[in-house]
């Protein structure tokens, strides 16, 4: 008796575990608009740097806000010249 129990809760609980998954994915592809894909554009170097190049740095403190607080990160912008 009591495996028979256990036999149709663990059926029933799957079969509502697949209604409700196919559900939300029904869901959420019909209410979610279509976005156009981001482009990123690439600028090639028109040449290499010398052997006599240097490697210049600038670097900066910048505040940024998380879930914890406020947070101090560095930043680096760096370039030949």
């Amino acid at each position: 008796m009591k495996l028979a129990m256990l036999k149709s809760t663990v059926v029933l609980s799957l079969a509502g575990l697949v209604f409700g998954t196919t559900l939300a994915v029904a869901a959420q592809d019909s209410d979610a608009p279509a976005r156009p894909h981001s482009r990123i554009t690439i600028h090639p170097r028109t040449s290499e740097p010398g052997p006599n190049a240097k490697r210049y740095c600038r670097s900066w403190l910048v505040q940024e806000y998380r879930v914890s607080g406020p947070v101090i990160v560095p930043r680096m912008q760096c370039w030949w010249q």
